[in-house]
């Protein structure tokens, strides 16, 4: 008998150090439900005794899973939406909508809208117009015009 008390003291440092089987688990509880226990290991009898009730008797309730059956299958169905490629990339078209038109409103505010006075008075400032160079003029629409006029008097004089 002395062999199987070691067994048990045995089992019961394995059973502590977390190394046990529910097989061996089973063997600690059976011997600590006998009436006979020797006094060194008798002090784990309340413990092995309180798992072996536990064991057999449901905190929960026995109409617990019905409680929960019940629970669950009253719920309505939800079913899954589709999103298309181009809902999912909405947000994307979004953005880049307001960049551009952030970008637009940038440039704009950029550009001067000057008057024909401004733009000369402009381009004689220039650093080319104070040499002594010839400046431009901002309409470049009459000079053409008037150059027309020139070839088109030269070539009816040569006619």
């Amino acid at each position: 008998m002395n062999m199987d008390y070691k067994y048990i003291e045995q089992l019961l440092d394995r059973y502590w150090r977390c190394e046990t089987s529910l097989e061996e688990e089973d063997i600690l509880r059976a011997f600590y439900c006998q009436k006979d226990i020797p006094e060194g290991i008798e002090r784990y009898r309340s413990y092995f005794l309180s798992q072996t009730e536990d064991r057999h008797s449901s905190p929960l309730g026995e109409d617990f899973d019905k409680k929960i059956l019940a629970a669950t299958e009253g719920g309505d169905v939800v079913k899954a939406k589709t999103i298309t490629l181009s809902q999912r990339l909405m947000p994307l078209f979004k953005a880049a909508a307001v960049v551009a038109i952030v970008i637009t409103l940038c440039n704009a505010m950029q550009t001067p809208f000057s008057s024909e006075q401004q733009v000369e008075t402009n381009l004689s400032q220039t650093p080319a117009a104070k040499d002594g160079a010839t400046v431009a003029k901002a309409d470049t629409l009459k000079a053409d015009s008037s150059r027309a006029a020139k070839v088109a008097n030269n070539a009816v004089l040569i006619k």
